[in-house]
């Protein structure tokens, strides 16, 4: 199983030399990916009593993650870059192609493209884009990034995305890039059936942020049972889970990223909560939980 982390963004915040300290000690400690969140606007909760729930405000620092894993590109060599996640249908698609690409070309080839279709109907009225459709685009949006990322001129016609004769240059280093598509929270333990299948078509990965106590493992088997009905190997379709650093007591830690890998996840991935907006915090924790996991192991 590969232990990577999630990128603190709102928790670190504007401090450029706490985002180059963290993530440098996440390789340095032999961390395998960094997993970095995407909002491109947050939302005052004050003016819209519509939406039941706003993970992050426009009071939360959000870096845009393409150019942020731009940046974390030149100075690291190792550690893989993933979004979790790029919420896919407010974008235009050939854009994150190249933008992709790019990064997949800075990085040498350490990019995996975890994607989503959000929650927060004001973001998608932002950026002009259809809340309601948002699902079935994204199944569109992801053959085409597929498409433009393995050929050098493509021509493609669907509901959403007209390409005549036209491509992106550079292509990137993995041909295609990793897809992952994200599922599963705390507020949403049970994901509906046409977003599980979709994972089973069309997904090279995915990924939740349950715990192993909270539907993963009925999560996975609904996952792995559609991907066996779309004539795919289950096997081959990578799992990632989550695992938070709480204040507390750590012994937990390592009895949940055991329980993990006996569910099958082949990556998960440290996140934190209840601590101090402080850089040190943040790598005191990741050195605690390795020493902990390589004792155990």
């Amino acid at each position: 199983m590969r232990i990577g982390v999630a990128f603190p963004t709102v928790e670190i915040g504007h401090d450029l030399g706490a985002v180059r300290s963290f993530v440098q000690a996440a390789e340095d400690l032999g961390y395998d990916h960094i997993r970095i969140l995407d909002h491109v606007l947050g939302a005052d909760p004050q003016h819209h009593p519509e939406v039941d729930y706003f993970a992050y405000t426009h009071e939360s620092v959000t870096h845009e993650p393409f150019t942020l894993m731009a940046y974390l590109a030149a100075f690291t060599q190792r550690v893989d870059l993933m979004t979790g996640i790029i919420i896919l249908p407010q974008r235009q698609t050939a854009l994150v192609a190249q933008q992709a690409a790019e990064v997949d070309v800075l990085s040498g080839g350490r990019l995996k493209l975890g994607i989503g279709i959000g929650w927060n109907p004001v973001e998608y009225e932002a950026l002009g884009e259809d809340f309601h459709v948002r699902g079935r685009k994204s199944e569109e949006q992801i053959e085409v990034l597929r498409a433009l990322w393995t050929q050098e001129v493509v021509s493609y016609k669907g509901q959403w995305h007209t390409i005549t004769h036209a491509g992106i240059n550079p292509l990137p280093v993995q041909r295609p890039i990793p897809i992952w598509i994200g599922t599963g929270r705390s507020i949403q333990p049970v994901a509906p059936d046409h977003a599980l299948r979709r994972i089973g078509r069309l997904a090279d990965g995915w990924f939740n942020r349950l715990s192993p106590s909270t539907g993963a493992a009925q999560l996975a088997a609904r996952i792995n049972t559609y991907t066996q009905e779309a004539g795919r190997e289950p096997a081959r379709l990578e799992m990632g889970g989550s695992l938070t650093l709480q204040a507390t007591d750590p012994e937990p830690w390592i009895m949940e990223a055991k329980a993990w890998k006996e569910i099958g996840a082949s990556h998960l991935t440290l996140g934190f909560r209840d601590g101090p907006a402080s850089v040190d915090y943040y790598i005191d924790s990741l050195k605690q939980f390795k020493d902990l996991y390589q004792k155990e192991a």
